[in-house]
């Protein structure tokens, strides 16, 4: 069995046989030891963006009920942490409220995530600790505070996503209304080749190299006409056509 000097646990933590034989080489998930009559407390800094290991910190209660952290300075260094949370939740939540990029939002619910499980661990540990000792009112003032910013770090990460899930909702409404409008220019520029395709019919028919009767060279300008005419036609049709189309769509959306 690995021994708990492996994992560095501090030269002044005497703590009995029974604690050390419930550590191994690492520190591990975040949680209370139950020795005879003291206790170990293993908690985890803040978590850094993207990187999954987590830094350990030991809190040791002795027999006499008094507390010794990794500073020596009892449970004031685990306040410290909880300070900590709470200054680096707040950042992220100024950052939200300020973006104008996917990418600081992305990078927010990355470190989001991970700060939620961590602080939602960090009250569990804790409710292990006034499970075993119900009297301990340092450890439940910390414990209430814990809450309060595991509650906190769930909502910065729901608005997170939120936020993410808003703008790319945008961007999708601008794309659909874009494709919208270049759906109506082309449609109006097919109006307008079809309104004219008669005529440059008619145009490239009789503007022919060759030698045309007599009688047609007169009609030149009743030979446009009739074009224009075919192309009214043309463009009546297909613009009744599109418009019982559309009424159609809209009834069936409604």
């Amino acid at each position: 069995m690995a021994t708990t000097e492996t994992w560095n646990l501090p030269s002044q933590y005497q703590i009995e046989p029974e604690l050390r034989e419930q550590l191994s080489s690492r520190p591990g998930h975040q949680r209370c030891v139950d020795g005879e009559g003291e206790l170990l407390l293993v908690v985890h800094e803040v978590p850094k963006p993207r990187v999954p290991e987590r830094e350990a910190l030991l809190f040791w209660k002795r027999r006499d009920g008094s507390w010794l952290g990794p500073s020596q300075e009892g449970l004031g260094d685990l306040s410290a942490l909880l300070d900590r949370y709470a200054r680096v939740i707040d950042g992220h939540e100024e950052v939200i409220e300020e973006a104008d990029t996917a990418e600081e939002i992305f990078g927010i619910l990355s470190h989001s995530g991970p700060l939620a499980r961590s602080s939602r661990n960090l009250v569990a540990a804790l409710e292990q600790v006034l499970h075993i000792d119900h009297d301990d009112r340092d450890i439940l003032h910390l414990r209430d505070r814990a809450r309060e910013i595991e509650r906190a770090a769930d909502l910065l990460n729901n608005d997170a996503r939120l936020t993410l899930e808003f703008w790319r909702a945008g961007r999708a409404e601008e794309q659909a209304a874009s494709s919208e409008r270049l759906n109506n220019i082309a449609f109006r520029l097919n109006l307008l080749a079809g309104f004219f395709l008669p005529l440059v019919a008619l145009g490239g028919l009789f503007g022919m190299n060759v030698d045309l009767p007599e009688f047609v060279k007169p009609m030149f300008w009743l030979i446009v006409l009739g074009g224009l005419v075919m192309g009214s036609v043309i463009l009546f049709f297909v613009g009744r056509h599109t418009r019982s189309t559309t009424s159609k769509r809209d009834s069936d959306d409604a």
